[in-house]
């Protein structure tokens, strides 16, 4: 199972955190669970550490139109920085 850890700015933190619950529902079926994070020195910038059951579910989410309106509502910031583990 694959981790992921993603990087992405916020418009808003508090709407953001409001949001975990749609995170939890919206990445149900791709992410067996994810960690929070906030960057000590930019409260708008969050990541999110993921464990990844499906790659290819996880794309098609990413992808997904109500994924967009749940990023907007949310006040989800482009760009969306993915990246997973590689061997060393």
């Amino acid at each position: 199972m694959p981790t992921l850890v993603v990087r992405h700015k916020v418009g808003n933190i508090e709407t953001w955190l409001r949001g975990h619950e749609d995170r939890v529902n919206i990445f149900k079926s791709a992410v067996s669970s994810f960690k929070t994070f906030q960057d000590q020195d930019d409260p708008k910038s969050v990541v999110l550490v993921m464990e990844v059951t499906d790659m290819e579910k996880l794309g098609a989410i990413m992808k997904d139109p109500n994924t967009q309106a749940a990023k907007d509502r949310h006040t989800v910031l482009e760009p969306i920085i993915m990246s997973i583990e590689v061997a060393v």
